[in-house]
């Protein structure tokens, strides 16, 4: 059954179990919010996503309030922008966020944050400041920039269920650690990226891809990746010929946005000067560069000329481990349906 929430005066229908982020979301309304993420959910650590709310005294989280029937909220009420104008400055000001020369510029949510309360810099400073952690083989982690949203946590503890990352110390000396507060590349981690793809700041940087191109200047190509047969979906951030950087996409099957390290930091081999980029063809001194069509008809011709002499059962089909199970399955129809054979193995099966 249909049910109605009135968002800043404005009718709003919505159906099953919502929160208030979550349908304003769904209708384009923005509150701003950075520890919640739709693969997370409820959060309410950040609180710049208040509202307020009829009938209740204190400004509420959006991202953990369930919408009820005839509800009624306000997102930009005097009071609410007060208190996320107070969280944003108070995180801009304990930590150094150079919007000049961060690697997410143009692509952080404390950025559209601020922009959207209208802060140009932060009301205070804390003069404060930490090392870089550049240990890890493929991620950097900058704790001047960290907001302590607990996002990446949450990710490496339920989601991928490495358990690498938590909270450490107390009070004004939180802090994110990796195991018993060890740098990342001496720690458990596995170097997946998960917890770099769900920071919402730049506190968690692929290495591979700084000063490489900003937010602004890369093209996403959706694509799949090439590294086994369970045909992740991945999204290539690429500027000119050249890919910066890789992310899963959030809510595509089959992998929900997760990947593996090989699926988000090996994409180098495609730059590799030993890599085949036309067919060739044997001859007496050697190999010949050759067009697909004419590689594609001698392979025919040869598989014809083989099957008359020998029979069918003198070819045999071996599936790669990387190709999807969708090109392994026309694989074994090729072998069975064209050549005649069940001669098909599977490399991965040994």
């Amino acid at each position: 059954m249909k049910k109605t929430i009135f968002i800043d005066g404005m009718a709003v229908a919505f159906d099953g179990e919502k929160t208030v982020l979550q349908i304003a979301r769904e209708n384009g309304i923005y509150i701003p919010t950075l520890c919640y993420h739709p693969k997370l959910g409820p959060a309410g650590m950040c609180r710049v996503c208040v509202v307020e709310v009829d009938g209740m005294r204190a400004l509420q989280t959006s991202c953990s309030l369930m919408a009820t029937d005839g509800m009624r909220i306000q997102t930009a009420s005097p009071g609410v922008i007060e208190a996320r104008k107070m969280v944003v400055n108070l995180l801009l000001a304990n930590g150094n966020h150079d919007c000049l020369s961060c690697e997410v510029n143009g692509d952080c949510e404390l950025q559209d944050a601020a922009y959207h309360l209208g802060i140009e810099r932060p009301a205070f400073l804390v003069e404060e400041q930490a090392e870089r952690d550049t240990s890890a083989a493929f991620i950097m982690r900058d704790p001047n920039k960290c907001i302590l949203c607990g996002r990446c946590i949450e990710g490496c503890n339920r989601m991928v269920v490495n358990e690498v990352l938590d909270f450490g110390l107390r009070g004004g000396h939180t802090k994110v650690i990796c195991d018993a507060d060890v740098p990342m590349g001496q720690s458990t981690c596995v170097q997946c990226g998960e917890c770099v793809q769900l920071c919402p700041v730049g506190a968690l940087i692929d290495k591979k891809g700084i000063g490489q191109a900003r937010a602004w200047e890369v093209e996403k190509v959706r694509t799949t990746c090439p590294y086994c047969g369970v045909g992740c979906q991945l999204e290539l951030h690429v500027k000119g010929d050249q890919i910066i950087r890789v992310t899963g996409i959030d809510g595509a099957q089959p992998n929900q946005g997760h990947l593996c390290v090989k699926g988000r930091y090996g994409y180098d081999f495609i730059y590799s000067d030993d890599r085949l980029t036309t067919p060739l063809i044997r001859e007496a001194d050697g190999f010949r560069e050759a067009t697909w069509d004419e590689a594609l008809d001698l392979v025919a011709d040869k598989f014809s000329q083989i099957i008359a002499e020998s029979g069918p059962d003198a070819i045999a089909g071996v599936s790669c481990a990387r190709s999807t199970n969708e090109d392994s399955y026309n694989m074994q129809k090729l072998m069975r349906g064209v050549i005649g054979t069940n001669n098909i193995d599977h490399c991965a099966r040994t």
